[in-house]
């Protein structure tokens, strides 16, 4: 009988450990990922300024020439004969980081980018560069033109570190790594900025549109 008491205590202490011991573990489980905040929530923090933060140990990459794009409004040829005329072209070329989001002048992010990049290489860094000015285009009989740029480009490189006064996720501290790809000033690295005239052959819908009383035998501008 005594045995049978103790074989029953014994068996509730057990039972009573498995919940205690069941409880410490669930306690101390280590925090899942989505406790963590995501990329677009710290360069968020970043830029409202909720998150102290700089751009840490900055690296130019070397500089590039970017694609060719339109950055004037077209010239359409309905005439017989070699169209020349005074095209004004404008451009604005901006920097996107590596998740593909723009980084505006003006903006924390592109202020604390510039002074991390000044402090580092001498020099300021801009997010943004416009430029205008004209250009003689020619466009030859039943054909199409318009002006193109290039810009000179350069990525920076570097790691976010965002500190908040009171933790936030669980820290007062945390790290993202960024790519940041923007306009270099003319000559970086040896690169030029380029300005080209192209043009093509119309189409069938753009002749038919030569023959409309409008623009017979002329040439025309089309806003872009």
């Amino acid at each position: 009988m005594a045995n049978n008491r103790r074989m029953r205590y014994g068996g509730r202490v057990l039972a009573l450990s498995a919940v205690v011991l069941g409880t410490v573990a669930a306690t101390a489980a280590p925090a899942m990922a989505a406790d963590e905040p995501t990329r677009a929530q710290l360069i968020a923090d970043c830029d409202s300024g909720e998150g102290k933060c700089t751009f840490n140990e900055p690296q130019l990459g070397k500089a590039y020439l970017g694609s060719f794009h339109p950055v004037s409004d077209s010239l359409y040829n309905c005439s017989t004969s070699p169209a020349t005329q005074s095209m004004t072209w404008a451009d604005t070329v901006g920097s996107t980081d590596s998740a593909g989001v723009s980084v505006t002048a003006g903006g924390k992010i592109a202020g604390i980018i510039d002074l991390s990049v000044t402090a580092t290489y001498s020099h300021t860094w801009s997010s943004t560069h416009s430029e205008t000015s004209s250009v003689n285009m020619t466009v030859q009989p039943g054909e199409v033109g318009w002006i193109s740029r290039a810009q000179v480009m350069q990525t920076v490189s570097g790691t976010w570190q965002t500190h908040y006064d009171d933790p936030k996720w669980g820290h007062y501290y945390w790290f993202v790594p960024d790519v940041v790809t923007g306009p270099a000033p003319n000559g970086t690295d040896g690169q030029s900025n380029a300005v080209v005239v192209k043009s093509r052959k119309m189409t069938a819908e753009e002749k038919r549109s030569c023959s409309s009383s409008a623009h017979k035998q002329e040439a025309f501008v089309v806003r872009r």
